[in-house]
């Protein structure tokens, strides 16, 4: 299994944040083909204090083919030029999942 995962920074309006990314843009991840699962979490802070990141996205697929063909598909890009219309996106990383 591969997950991709986006960091999000803390946005200047996050109610407004939040209502775009759970009615717009959850639905367009959602929709991207062999999906196979999204989690989302807000970030609380660390053991240290405060967090640069706001939110963080995680998104499963079958293997790297089947995210590629997913992230290529009109979906896909959909979901990467909605992401960059109102996303604060620090960082996004390709993992491998070990079971």
């Amino acid at each position: 299994m591969i997950k991709l995962v986006a960091l999000y920074q803390h946005p200047e309006d996050k109610s407004a944040f939040d209502k775009y990314y759970e009615e717009i843009h959850t639905p367009l991840v959602k929709a991207m083909p062999g999906l196979q699962r999204l989690e989302i979490a807000r970030v609380t802070g660390t053991p240290m204090g405060e967090s640069p990141y706001y939110l963080i996205a995680e998104m499963y697929w079958e293997d790297t083919a089947a995210m590629n063909e997913s992230l290529g598909s009109p979906e896909g890009r959909a979901v990467g030029k909605d992401a960059r219309t109102f996303g604060n996106i620090l960082s996004m990383h390709i993992a491998e999942v070990e079971t």
